[in-house]
């Protein structure tokens, strides 16, 4: 990371004035990548946390993935609740499923405050990488086959049994549950527009839980030398300058769909996780 972000010196003030109209700007992007590809913000939100709280040091990632689970809460369940109900009939019996998920997602927290700091960010990477060698390689997601003309009626989104694990890994790296679960209502048959409006209440299970552990977290010791105010591990300025610019987005996304053709849905998710993967590895 450079020593000068956005002409402000590094431990001079936490997130500064500029820093904050530019996380604005970024909370538009996670509004949109709420609505499109049900992300919630965490893909988005991780690598610009770490980029404006780089005054944190290794502690900044520790930061950033609690904030995310901040951030995805609220843009998850506002999507939610926006989202037709007769698109969201299609989680009907996924009631332990849900609680798996955030059973997972409280312990993966737990584990972030106790990991060294690399392990998740490089565990971040990595995760994103597999993902995207996975939807590229693996046949469904591209190419859903018959299956796509599914929807309310298609398959339950994610095994019972994955609930927890993938809870766990999501809150451990702070990227929501979407990464997962978009891939696998893909191959349930679902289309992109419907897969990804069911991910937010899913990343909710998971991001729910990750915030509660989060505002609970020991005080970083470098915040007070980069005179950074946090609530637990979250950036509470930063979480709210994310979601001044995403909520808007959100409503409006929600009320008017854009109309996308499936198959270019698809790409644009594949492209969206090598485009965070790169901004990852910059970061660091």
């Amino acid at each position: 990371m450079p020593n000068i972000a956005c002409g402000k010196p590094v431990g001079a003030g936490g997130v500064g004035a500029v820093d904050v109209v530019a996380l604005i700007g970024i909370g538009l992007l996670t509004g949109a990548t709420t609505v499109l590809f049900g992300f919630g913000g965490g893909f988005v939100t991780v690598p610009v946390v770490v980029w404006a709280d780089a005054a944190l040091g290794a502690d900044a990632m520790q930061v950033a993935t609690a904030t995310s689970a901040l951030v995805m809460v609220v843009n998850a369940g506002f999507a939610t609740a926006v989202t037709p109900r007769r698109v969201l009939l299609a989680l009907r019996g996924s009631g332990t499923l849900l609680l798996l998920l955030a059973a997972g997602a409280s312990a993966g927290a737990l584990a972030t405050r106790l990991a060294p700091a690399d392990v998740a960010r490089w565990g971040f990477v990595a995760y994103v990488a597999l993902t995207i060698a996975d939807v590229l390689l693996r046949p469904g997601f591209l190419h859903p086959g018959s299956r796509i003309e599914a929807t309310s009626d298609a398959p339950r989104p994610l095994p019972t049994v994955l609930g927890a694990p993938a809870g766990a890994v999501a809150a451990f790296l702070g990227v929501g549950g979407s990464v997962m679960t978009v891939p696998a209502m893909r191959r349930a048959g679902h289309t992109m527009s419907v897969a990804t409006a069911l991910a937010n209440p899913l990343t909710l299970a998971i991001a729910l839980p990750a915030t509660a552990v989060s505002l609970g977290g020991a005080a970083v010791p470098a915040a007070a030398d980069a005179h950074l105010q946090l609530v637990g591990l979250i950036d509470l300025r930063a979480a709210s300058a994310l979601l001044l610019g995403a909520l808007p987005v959100i409503a409006i996304l929600r009320r008017r769909p854009p109309r996308i053709p499936d198959r270019t849905y698809a790409w644009a998710y594949i492209g969206l996780l090598v485009v965070v993967t790169v901004a990852m590895l910059l970061s660091a």
